[in-house]
């Protein structure tokens, strides 16, 4: 993955979080992951009264691309910032993966996805998914 494509990921997982259904926890998540055919597949966070029903942007992001018969994926970029005070989102700081997700993550990625974080500012943290789930539920 170039330093380019990195880029690009991460203004598209911060432009996700415009699509954000969150009114319960005002947090809002974007996420863009980049397939190895070299397509991005976008979510967002859609949360639900219920909870359980909610769904995180990474598997938004992970289900739609599955949905379409994509399953080989290099990387994915994820942000998050809650809501101001005027309903804007600001991202303040990482926003790693939950646990649902990273094992999501390990039924359609390698232990060298990677998964690339940034804080709204010039941080950018980079794990490949190894790193962040050493010991996950697998076929093997």
């Amino acid at each position: 993955m170039t330093d380019k494509q990195k880029q690009e990921l991460i203004e598209t997982a911060v432009k996700m979080t415009d699509f954000s259904y969150a009114p319960y926890s005002h947090f809002h998540v974007g996420a863009a992951l980049l397939a190895k055919s070299g397509e991005v597949f976008t979510g967002c966070n859609i949360e639900n009264a219920a909870y359980g029903p909610s769904n995180c942007a990474e598997r938004t992001a992970i289900f739609k691309a599955v949905s379409e018969g994509v399953r080989s994926f290099e990387a994915i970029a994820v942000v998050g910032g809650a809501e101001n005070k005027d309903g804007k989102v600001e991202i303040k700081d990482f926003c790693p993966p939950c646990g649902v997700c990273r094992q999501v993550m390990s039924e359609f990625c390698g232990k060298e996805f990677k998964i690339i974080l940034f804080d709204g500012k010039d941080g950018i943290k980079e794990f490949t998914l190894a790193a962040l789930l050493p010991e996950s539920f697998s076929l093997e």
